[in-house]
């Protein structure tokens, strides 16, 4: 989950790896980061790198999406679930 920056800006057109800011072309695919999918990377050495300034980002936008795709979720996937913990309930 794994710019040269201390600061991140959400995703914009012009697509550069976080850490090294080379930007897309035909031979070089930037990967989005998997957890946060705000940055996006040209190579696993850049990834590791950056990961220090992004980690703290990242945690916070992963239990973002997280919340956002149980939020979504139709209540009847629910049953079952303890309400605090999201947990399966035992049945005896």
């Amino acid at each position: 989950m794994v710019m040269t920056t201390d600061t991140e800006e959400p995703e914009t057109d012009l697509m550069c790896c976080a850490s090294c800011g080379i930007t897309e072309v035909d031979d070089i695919q930037l990967r989005k980061c998997t957890a946060c999918h705000l940055v996006r990377y040209c190579s696993v050495k850049c990834q590791r790198k950056h990961w220090r300034q992004h980690k703290q980002n990242c945690k916070e936008r992963a239990a973002e999406l997280r919340d956002e795709l149980l939020f979504k979720q139709p209540e009847s996937t629910h049953e079952g679930d303890c309400p605090i913990c999201l947990l399966p309930l035992s049945t005896p």
